[in-house]
């Protein structure tokens, strides 16, 4: 079985949404990326925390089947991010970050890691993820993520990690601010010109697109239709922790795996968001996640489509000849 290593940020949250607020919860994307991928494969984690960072969620993580080996705990208060949504709860509006002993931190790969042959790098400074990709052994697969922050501030040192990678992550405003492109189709291919060979669009409640630069083939797919949207926090995470490890339980894989990886991230991030912080995701099982992907595939089912649509509009045709 292939080995997840994940690299990002271990943090404490502060969330308020229309309907409630919960302060000091477990966030960060390494968290939440770990979460979802130690649901199918074992998962190693690359971070830092403080010495406030509780017994208790770090138990959390092992009895879950991810090494924090690579954890590193130094003396200061961990990393934490404080946040609200509106009414539509499309996207976060930032009150307060708090880097603490995050802002110094140097991931350090454990000798054990080096070897992984999936790599994540979630969404931190790119001069760090370029730092990582220099510790490991050749790893089959790389994924990335980032954000307006490093689109802005760190655009070079950005471009030159994105092409070095597999998979990019990123969500539309990110896309079209990163290519300077409105399209999103133009802005996709402008992505993988960039060196990727898929390029992964997170849409939110939209569901994603997914492109393969080889076969220049593009996939669209909806969210999960949820009833009950608590917290949008970390649905990003938890999609690409789905997606990687979809991949991660495969011996090789096609862009047909990674629309199927895609599926089981979309899946996996819909229970994300039904919970505040990562309240909902730590307490799934897979038996839980088989039996929504049911529902999702009877949502997105039109029966025998192609024969019907070609069906009527051969009629339609012969009427006219």
């Amino acid at each position: 079985m292939n080995k997840i290593l994940v690299v990002g940020s271990v943090a404490y949250d502060s969330i308020e949404t229309p309907k409630q607020k919960k302060e000091n919860i477990l966030g960060g994307s390494a968290n939440y990326f770990s979460l979802s991928s130690s649901l199918l494969v074992p998962s190693n984690v690359v971070g830092v925390i403080g010495d406030d960072y509780n017994e208790s969620d770090l138990d959390l993580l092992k009895n879950r089947n991810v090494d924090l080996t690579g954890l590193q705990k130094v003396p200061g208060k961990t990393f934490k991010w404080s946040g609200k949504y509106e009414e539509s709860m499309n996207e976060a509006i930032t009150l307060e970050t708090h880097l603490n002993v995050f802002e110094k931190f140097n991931p350090i790969i454990p000798d054990s890691y080096k070897d992984s042959n999936i790599v994540f790098l979630a969404n931190i400074d790119p001069e760090l993820q370029l730092q990582v990709l220099e510790q490991v052994n050749a790893p089959k697969l790389v994924g990335a993520d980032t954000m307006n922050y490093w689109i802005q501030s760190k655009k070079d040192t950005l471009l030159k990690m994105i092409s070095k990678i597999n998979i990019l992550t990123i969500n539309e405003t990110e896309a079209r601010m990163l290519t300077d492109e409105w399209n999103i189709n133009n802005a996709i291919e402008k992505l993988a010109a960039m060196g990727p060979q898929y390029i992964i669009i997170k849409r939110g409640e939209y569901g994603f697109m997914a492109y393969d630069k080889l076969s220049k083939e593009l996939f669209v797919m909806p969210a999960f239709p949820v009833k009950n949207l608590t917290d949008p926090t970390g649905a990003g995470d938890t999609f690409a922790g789905g997606l990687f490890s979809y991949l991660a339980s495969l011996k090789e894989w096609n862009f047909n795996d990674i629309k199927r990886a895609c599926i089981h991230g979309c899946i996996v991030a819909s229970f994300t968001v039904e919970g505040m912080g990562t309240d909902k995701i730590k307490s799934i099982s897979l038996k839980d996640i088989q039996d929504r992907t049911k529902d999702y595939l009877k949502v997105i089912q039109v029966g025998n489509y192609s024969s019907s649509i070609e069906e009527v509009t051969s009629k339609k045709l012969n009427m006219h000849n």
